[in-house]
Formats: C-alpha cells, structure tokens, sequence
C-alpha cells in the first residue's frame, strides 16, 4: 500500500494494465494518490481499456466492479491547472488585509475572538481557521504534484514569476498556520500530509534572502526578536493579536479549568464581562488594551477574588469549598461577618477539605463509595453548624451537593488521572 510510485516500461494490457495500475491506487494514511511514469506511451491506451471494462467485469475476470475505477486516474497536468484557482481561494480568506507581507495582520485574521452570545463567549474566527487550514492543505498538495510534473515547467500559460509566488506562498503561510497553531494550542486534523509537505519546502522553496549580522549578538537572545518581550516596543497589530491572545487564554480558563470551582468561575466570568467592556473603550489604545488583559490573566490564574481571604492562597480545593457557603448561604454573607464568624466558615472549608481528601484516598477504586463516605461524615457536621448559623438542613444538603461536585471535578478526578 505504501508504493507510490509506478514506472511502466514493458506492454500490458486490459486486466493485466489494470492490476498494475491498481499497486499504486492502494489506499494508505501517508498516500493521496499514486504516480504512473509511463515509458511506453500505453497510457493512450487506458481509455480504451476501461471501455471494455464492463466486458471484463461480466466475465468475471479478476472480480473487478465497475465501481472501482471511478474516478481511476487523471493527467497530472489536469492537477496543476487548478493551482490558480487554489491560490486565489486561499487569499482570499485576507482580503481585508491591507499589507499581505505584514504577519502579524494575517494572524490578526485568524486570531482566536472570543464574543458574547447568547450569555456564552465563542471564538468567532474558529471557522475561519478552519477554512485557511483546509484551503492551504489543498494549495500544497496540488503545488506539490505540479512541482513533480516536467509539463508544469514547460507549460507557457505558467511564468517564472507564478511558479516563484506559489512557493513563496507556501513558505508564508505554511509558517502562519504554525503560529497560529501556537497561539490557539489547537490541533488540526489536516496533518496527514505534514511530512510530504515539509520535504516539498525543504526541496523547492528556498530562503528568500541572506543577512549579514551587525555587531554582536547575545547568544541567549538567538531566535528572539529584539521586542519579544517589550510590549511598549510592539506595532499595533502585535499588541492587538497578544491582547486576543490573552483574551482567549482567559476565556478558556475560566469556561475550562475552573470546573472544580463554581463560584469563581461565575466571579470570574462576570469580572471578564466588565473589562472586555473597559477594553472596548480603550480601544484607540492597543498597548492600554494589552496592560489590562494581562494583568487580569494574572488575577484569574491566581484565583485572586476580594472577597476570598488570603489564607487559601495555595489551597484551591478549600477555596472552592469556601465559595460554595458564599454562593449557597448569601443571606448569611450579606450582613457583615465577624472575625471570629469568618474564621469559623474558613475552619469549616478546609474541614470539608479533609474529609473530602480522606474519602478519596479510601476509596480511590470506587467514586460511588467516595461520595458515600463525604455525605456521611458532611451531613452531621453541617447540620450542627446550620443550627449554630441559622440554617437549615435543606440548605446542608445543597452544600453537600455541591461539595460532591466540587469532588468529581477537582480531587477525585485528579486522583484517576
């Protein structure tokens, strides 16, 4: 299956052109199509071949099935023919891109943009990218077949200069898709042919221009840009693409990683409302942009909330148990807590941490006597601190359910993995 390539230099004819032609039409993850290099000029008779083809597949020669050669082969030069129309589909996806030499406007097209709808934040530019992946998997696979075709080279309807600008497109965008991939930590299903692709880079697309170095230079800097990490040194279009960068981290954060913490991802989730909505009104001022969206990451990375007190820094699961009495008993935390008031439901979270701890160990091998465990040794406890509070055991049992989801999301599931 994995032959590739078939040259043909000795007669064949009806089921044995057939059968030839069929060891390179076998169907492998790392193949698209099969090469036929054909020395004898037999080729001219393969459509004669396949006229007859019901004839043979009445005889039963060889159990062959008329289905099976739809479609079976076509000129390579029928292939780089539709390498305009590819390249222009391609660009296409940047038609309001003003410099199509600048990178970081067309990262900017296809930078995750993270919007509100319907109460939910989704990336905007995610079928865009989808469109640019497919569309350059398509150009560089075509581009690859014309560079094996001597008919591309001599073919007049091609110059020089359209033969250049395909390749140089290649490198360009093929370099893009790689940043982007970064940017968005996505993976692509269109990398079948990733391998194939380089080795055409590597043998047809060459550097566009040498530089002298000037001076020295720093080897521990060897790779970076002078203004990697100077964001006052940015264009406009880099620190905006940084800023949607930041934005999407965030969004992913708080939707993705914060399911062990129900009340911080609803604080949170209010919180990037409010500065999505101070950042549009900055919006003449990129780098302001910038400032603020990355000093928030900081804030959500750290779980950092005011009304969270500063013990629990280091102790995510106790927070998230903690935020459960702020979300469950807002009554209570609405009038003013005492220290000796607060520090009793700060001793009470890291209690239900304990317990909570406990029963995992114990019964790493089956969740639902884990969850057995937790509700037996919470529902006494809380019961006696709601008599102590003013709340009731309806109240204790929505916190232990709560608790028991906290648990699935957070150290249950942290102990499988």
């Amino acid at each position: 299956p994995k032959n590739a390539v078939l040259y043909i230099d000795k007669p064949l004819k009806q089921h044995n052109l057939l059968q030839t032609i069929a060891r390179v039409n076998r169907l492998h993850d790392q193949k698209k199509h099969g090469l036929l290099i054909d020395y004898r000029g037999i080729l001219a008779e393969l459509d004669t071949t396949l006229a007859k083809y019901d004839e043979l597949a009445a005889e039963n020669v060889g159990g062959y099935d008329p289905k099976d050669i739809a479609g079976l082969y076509s000129q390579m030069s029928t292939e780089y023919r539709e390498l305009p129309a590819l390249h222009k589909a391609l660009w296409a996806i940047f038609d309001g891109v003003k410099n199509k030499s600048d990178i970081q406007q067309l990262r900017a097209v296809l930078m995750p943009r993270m919007v509100e709808e319907h109460g939910q934040m989704v990336d905007v530019n995610l079928k865009r990218r989808d469109d640019f992946y497919e569309a350059l998997t398509k150009f560089a696979a075509c581009l690859k077949v014309a560079l094996q075709s001597v008919a591309f080279f001599e073919d007049t309807s091609f110059t020089e200069k359209d033969r250049a600008t395909y390749k140089e497109t290649l490198k360009q965008l093929t370099s893009l898709r790689q940043m982007v991939m970064q940017d968005t930590g996505e993976k692509v299903d269109f990398d079948q042919y990733a391998e194939q692709v380089k080795k055409l880079l590597d043998r047809h697309v060459a550097g566009v221009k040498v530089h002298e170095s000037e001076g020295l230079y720093a080897v521990g800097k060897m790779g970076q840009k002078p203004d990697d990490n100077q964001p006052e040194t940015w264009s406009e279009e880099k620190t905006r693409n940084e800023t949607d960068l930041i934005r999407t981290r965030v969004t992913k954060m708080i939707d993705h990683e914060m399911q062990d913490d129900p009340y911080a991802k609803e604080a949170f989730s209010a919180l990037l409302r409010k500065v999505i909505a101070e950042a549009e009104s900055l919006f003449d001022h990129p780098l302001k942009q910038f400032m603020l969206f990355q000093e928030f990451e900081e804030q959500v990375a750290n779980r950092k909330l005011e009304n969270i007190p500063t013990v629990f820094d280091g102790h995510r699961h106790a927070q998230a148990y903690y935020g459960v009495f702020l979300k469950t008993l807002a009554a209570i935390f609405n009038h003013k807590q005492t220290d000796e008031e607060n520090q009793r439901w700060i001793d009470l979270a890291f209690q239900i941490d304990t317990i909570v701890d406990k029963a995992v160990r114990e019964n790493s091998l089956s969740r639902p006597d884990m969850e057995k465990a937790v509700r037996k040794e919470l529902l006494p406890l809380l019961f006696s601190t709601g008599q102590k509070a003013g709340f009731g055991v309806d109240k204790a049992q929505e916190i232990i359910e709560q608790v028991i989801q906290i648990m699935r999301a957070g150290p249950a599931d942290t102990l499988r993995s």
